[in-house]
């Protein structure tokens, strides 16, 4: 089998798992939306305030809904045995990995994209600052996800692993954290905000091309223990 075949098929198998458990790709969704919905509620309404702190919101909640959901990437196969198959295969395990990683920010991440702009409209975002922030949530989103499926690999064995991958993980995703909300602060402040994004572009392509590597490693220490 060829490397973009292994790649289709996984991609595939996974998407259909994936809607077939509904609730867990509508769970960080409608997290997605509470989290950031209450903060009008907890703070206050006052337009300037909430166009204030909207940026910062809104990363936090898709940072934390995002994260929400990487306790399972890996926790299925590992469950009924077929990761064990996927380590065995012919077909380099970090490219496995990699398109395990691809359908989980389709389901996650680019599914929180399509959400944005209400959150955007109801935190009273200034429309100059709408594209930044669907571009550093575009660029960031898939680094939080090959950033978790890092925590996720070391700790798929764990019985209570989650703990322990949000310790893992959190501090990882600051730098994403402060480039995407900095993007879109900028923006509200008419400031240059390419500088932000650029960097996010470049964090996202060592992603893309370490993080498989480490989550490949992670699983191989996982299935051996």
């Amino acid at each position: 089998m060829g490397l973009l075949s292994a790649f289709q098929l996984i991609v595939k198998r996974d998407l259909l798992l994936a809607f077939r458990r509904r609730a867990e790709i509508v769970n960080p969704l409608i997290f997605f939306l509470l989290v950031a919905s209450l903060f009008p509620l907890g703070i206050t309404p006052e337009r300037k305030m909430l166009a204030l702190i909207a940026p910062g919101v809104i990363w936090v909640a898709a940072l934390l809904a995002v994260m929400l959901s990487l306790d399972q990437l890996f926790k299925h196969d590992y469950d009924d045995g077929s990761l064990n198959l996927l380590v065995l295969s012919p077909v380099p395990l970090f490219w496995l990995a990699l398109a395990k990683v691809l359908v989980h920010w389709l389901v996650s991440g680019a599914l929180l994209l399509l959400f944005t702009p209400i959150l955007a409209l109801m935190l009273h975002l200034p429309d100059t600052a709408w594209w930044p922030l669907l571009a550093s949530l575009l660029l960031g989103t898939p680094l939080l996800s090959l950033i978790g499926a890092i925590g996720a690999a070391l700790t798929v064995g764990l019985k209570k692993g989650g703990v322990l991958l949000s310790l893992l993980v959190l501090p990882l995703n600051i730098p994403v954290l402060i480039f995407g909300s900095g993007a879109v602060i900028a923006a509200t402040q008419a400031l240059p905000y390419e500088g932000q994004l650029l960097w996010l572009a470049v964090l996202l392509v060592l992603g893309i091309t370490l993080a498989p590597f480490a989550i490949a490693a992670g699983l191989r220490i996982s299935v051996s223990e």
